[in-house]
């Protein structure tokens, strides 16, 4: 293992004190937890918080996603595990305007279960909550269903249209409609070329021949469709995009918006070419692009890989995807 850390046991805990000290105009720590950020202008009041978290290790999720025009707070578990209830509840707690708050997070047994329980201690204390989960992989289950798939990088969207709803003062009720419809819209799809290695197990979390990718793999080692020799790009965004578009399914006279991730250690350059690719692909089929994502938005620590993610979008969507957002951690070409 060739990593730039320390204590490995301490990885998460120093991560969370290099971003606070990185951005401390930014972002503050919830109280009662060392495991819970939220908006350093927070809590807003009379406006719907959001509040996300799941585990380390997939930088800009989650801590990324905290900021005007997306969530509210965060909180951040061991690497690839759940939050605990109590760090869920600090950050629900702390980031509560009045207004209510919506639990925002990908479909992972841990991560229900955890925030579930956060959500019931909560309205003991008189906040109300409602919870939306991304479930965007293709992959992980048949379109019928929907609900035990799990989340990929169109965590993205979701953030962005929940976020953008909660700015203009909708009610929780309306704030939670914008973010099921972005998950219910939303379909995604990765490839993995590398494993990548939890600090804490000191080994890779699978093993991968060296002229071997997977496709279809979750973000956090899950298997995916198949396994077999790599193959171009093109090639590799072609079958990622047959799935993808036969799902929702996609049709000509769409128009949608296009996030092309880096899983951690794929480079821009290859990403565009994909993009190049996916450009070529949907413009065959009669799909308009609104809007291109290209960069770092799910990562798997140091995992080689992308994965592509498609949003249908109409009029509110493409609206609520347009406002303005900011996070320090994201790629500003997302705003």
């Amino acid at each position: 293992m060739k990593k730039l850390i320390n204590d490995p046991f301490e990885f998460v805990d120093e991560t969370i004190e290099g971003v606070l000290l990185a951005h401390r105009d930014h972002f503050q720590r919830c109280e009662g937890s060392k495991r819970a950020l939220m908006r350093a202008d927070g809590p807003v009041e009379g406006k719907v918080a959001i509040v996300t978290g799941g585990g380390s290790g997939h930088i800009p999720v989650f801590l990324g996603y905290v900021g005007p025009g997306l969530c509210d707070a965060a909180s951040i578990g061991n690497v690839f595990s759940s939050p605990s209830p109590d760090d869920m509840l600090a950050a629900t707690v702390a980031a509560h305007g009045g207004a209510g708050v919506l639990h925002l997070y990908g479909n992972y047994s841990g991560d229900r279960m955890n925030f579930g329980m956060a959500a019931e201690m909560a309205e003991m204390e008189d906040v109300e909550v409602k919870t939306v989960l991304v479930r965007d992989d293709v992959v992980s289950a048949p379109v019928e269903e929907m609900d035990r798939r799990r989340a990929v990088a169109g965590l993205f969207f979701a953030y962005k249209i929940a976020g953008a709803r909660a700015e203009e003062g909708a009610t929780l009720g309306e704030v939670a409609e914008a973010a099921e419809a972005a998950a219910v819209n939303t379909r995604s799809m990765g490839v993995a070329l590398t494993s990548c290695t939890i600090p804490a197990a000191g080994e890779p979390t699978f093993q991968i021949g060296e002229d071997e990718m997977e496709l279809g793999m979750g973000i956090h080692g899950e298997q995916g469709l198949r396994r077999g020799k790599i193959m171009p790009a093109d090639a590799v965004v072609d079958e990622m995009l047959e799935h993808i578009l036969a799902d929702l399914p996609f049709e000509a006279g769409d128009e949608v918006a296009v996030l092309v991730n880096s899983l951690g250690a794929t480079p821009p350059e290859e990403l565009y070419i994909m993009y190049r690719r996916a450009h070529a692909v949907l413009g065959q089929a009669g799909i308009g692009i609104h809007r291109a994502f290209i960069g770092e938005y799910a990562t798997s620590l140091e995992m080689a890989g992308a994965s592509i993610s498609l949003l249908r979008l109409d009029a509110d969507l493409k609206r609520l995807l347009d406002a303005e957002a900011y996070s320090p951690l994201l790629p500003r070409a997302h705003a």
